[in-house]
């Protein structure tokens, strides 16, 4: 009912820059909010950002001052990640979310979405 396309990724060295991208389709009445998470290897998955329909976010201590999450206002279906002076232990698979209300017609079932995942490396 719901698709997200997830972009960006790949190798960075640390200090360096990257820039997340997921759009959602389908289905969609309205997003409640939209967030990034993160798994890294032998580690549980970890809420990294996540931004409301009221556009309040929330971070991930660690990555406080460095990543920011946004969204494309005109859609509100598309959030970013910019992510800034990154460091080797933000290596992990970044995982887009979308907490949406379905439009099935008659009624708005909510509905959680995951992406498919994209790498994100960081050398030392």
């Amino acid at each position: 009912q719901v698709q997200l396309v997830e972009s960006g990724g790949g190798l960075a060295q640390a200090g360096g820059s990257l820039r997340l991208s997921c759009s959602a389709s389908g289905n969609i009445f309205s997003i409640n909010s939209m967030g990034w998470y993160r798994q890294a290897p032998g580690k549980q998955r970890e809420l990294v950002a996540i931004i409301t329909r009221s556009g309040h976010t929330r971070y991930l201590d660690s990555v406080k001052g460095r990543f920011t999450i946004s969204r494309d206002d005109a859609k509100n279906t598309t959030v970013y990640l910019q992510m800034n002076s990154l460091k080797p232990e933000d290596t992990a698979v970044y995982y887009c979310n979308a907490d949406v209300l379905l439009n099935l017609g008659t009624y708005y079932p909510r509905e959680d979405n995951w992406g498919q995942g994209t790498q994100v490396t960081v050398s030392s």
